[in-house]
């Protein structure tokens, strides 16, 4: 296990070849995949975890596994990813959650230290997270994070055109 960075409540890891169970908690979940139109089915979420991993060799970071410090739970993930939006590439700060461990604050702790993260570790100038316009959730913690609308773009996934915002923060 490769620790990341801890909060009061969590450890955030890297993902490990063979957990798709894990992931398959949230990502094979509609209601926390309803933004994407639906649950991941295997094959999605075994390709999810590929991606993270080539993500950590290619660029050092990807989205991590986020554990619950009291019994190691694996409740989500929370981590930088490289996102491209109107031909600009961003380093952004995604999130999913388990629907069990939602409007607890978890999401929120994990996305500020990930930003931390991001500016006194990784020294990035600036991290954005892409949310769609029907997620008030995940536009909650982003504005939570310190975050404000750069941008609104349209992302077209499974046939369907998806309004985004674009939300940064840069550091200071």
């Amino acid at each position: 296990m490769t620790l990341i960075l801890e909060t009061p409540r969590l450890r955030l890891r890297k993902w490990q070849p063979g957990e798709e169970d894990l992931l398959a908690t949230f990502l094979g979940d509609d209601q926390v995949m309803y933004a994407y139109e639906g649950a991941f089915n295997e094959t999605k979420i075994a390709e999810w975890l590929q991606w993270n991993l080539q993500s950590y060799e290619k660029y050092g970071y990807g989205l991590w596994a986020i554990e619950h410090k009291s019994d190691g739970a694996v409740i989500g993930e929370c981590g930088i990813t490289m996102q491209t939006v109107k031909g600009q590439e961003f380093p952004e700060i995604g999130y999913h959650l388990i629907s069990s461990a939602w409007h607890q604050g978890y999401m929120t702790e994990a996305a500020q230290a990930v930003k931390k993260y991001a500016f006194e570790t990784l020294q990035l100038p600036e991290v954005c997270s892409t949310v769609r316009d029907t997620n008030l959730a995940s536009m909650n913690v982003a504005i939570r994070n310190g975050m404000t609308i750069r941008d609104r773009y349209v992302k077209h996934y499974r046939g369907i055109e998806m309004p985004h915002y674009l939300f940064v923060a840069k550091r200071v």
